[in-house]
């Protein structure tokens, strides 16, 4: 640090993005940004921890989201999350697709009446536009298609199963 002038010294990262990310087509901007966890070889003698999957719930996208959001996590009553104990020690593996579901409020709008019960979950994958009804609960490994350009619309109480 001391040769760096208390500067990290951390490589840049260049991601493009819309100005507006609701609204592709406005003009193109550059978000400058540094990756955190390259900071650890700077510092001599630094180690790697392991931690387990229970202590954190990376949100990186939306699918990662909609687990958080879902049964397949308790909130303690010190407002920590845990995994239900029905997910086997490990979180749903979720993938929505983001032509559909990349902002927030989009994926909000196909989940009107709330997200599904994914506790009995191993993984969902959605494709296309599809909109969730009221209770509805997914087990083991599910995939849900909608037909190209059309929405597909999942019935309240609807309990899709898979392998």
């Amino acid at each position: 640090m001391e040769q760096q002038h208390d500067i990290l010294g951390l490589p840049l990262i260049r991601n493009e993005k819309p100005i507006d990310p609701a609204d592709p087509t406005t003009p193109r901007v550059y978000q400058l940004e540094t990756a955190m966890g390259s900071a650890i070889s700077i510092f001599a003698g630094a180690q790697a921890l392991c931690v387990p999957r229970s202590r954190f719930a990376p949100v990186k996208k939306n699918s990662d989201l909609l687990v958080l959001m879902s049964d397949a996590y308790l909130l303690n009553e010190d407002y920590t999350l845990a995994l239900a104990p029905e997910c086997n020690a490990l979180p749903p593996v979720v993938t929505l697709d983001d032509r559909y579901y990349l902002l927030y409020a989009s994926m909000r709008e196909r989940f009107p009446t709330g997200v599904p019960s994914l506790r009995h979950c191993v993984s969902l994958t959605v494709n296309g536009d599809v909109t969730f009804g009221r209770d509805v609960t997914v087990m083991g490994n599910v995939r849900v298609e909608a037909p190209e350009e059309e929405t597909l619309y999942i019935e309240d109480g609807t309990k899709l199963s898979g392998s």
